[in-house]
């Protein structure tokens, strides 16, 4: 039988009014786009277009990651796997998994890759 950590207890997430939550999501997306535009990797390109990053690899996998206002969340679509990331005060976080926002794009990322992106700014 295989053990199956708990997530840890993040706390509650903060309360956002739609405008602070726009200005959160954007600034991600946008710091978001430009580190992965910055890693100068030819096996990916990165696009952001009204609030939806698409990143594509050379062999046309996609990953997506978009701010969804009417949740007030930040959800990413790699393979088979959704995240539905919360704002809790200080990151994205995961409320199932626990997993935070830059790690999970960035690990995602660098096992698709199958080396680690460099400065990574999360």
């Amino acid at each position: 039988m295989a053990f199956y950590p708990r997530p840890r207890y993040i706390g509650p997430m903060a309360e956002l009014s739609e405008s602070r939550f726009e200005l959160l999501a954007d600034e991600t997306l946008q710091k978001m786009v430009e580190a992965l535009a910055d890693s100068d990797d030819e096996g990916l390109d990165a696009d952001l277009e009204s609030g939806v990053l698409t990143i594509e690899f050379a062999d046309g996998t996609k990953f997506v990651i978009n701010s969804h206002r009417a949740a007030r969340q930040i959800w990413m679509a790699a393979g088979t796997t959704a995240w539905h990331f919360d704002w809790d005060g200080q990151a994205w976080v995961s409320r199932r998994s626990s997993d935070e926002l830059w790690t999970t794009v960035q690990a995602k990322v660098s096992a698709k890759l199958g080396r680690s992106l460099p400065s990574w700014p999360g």
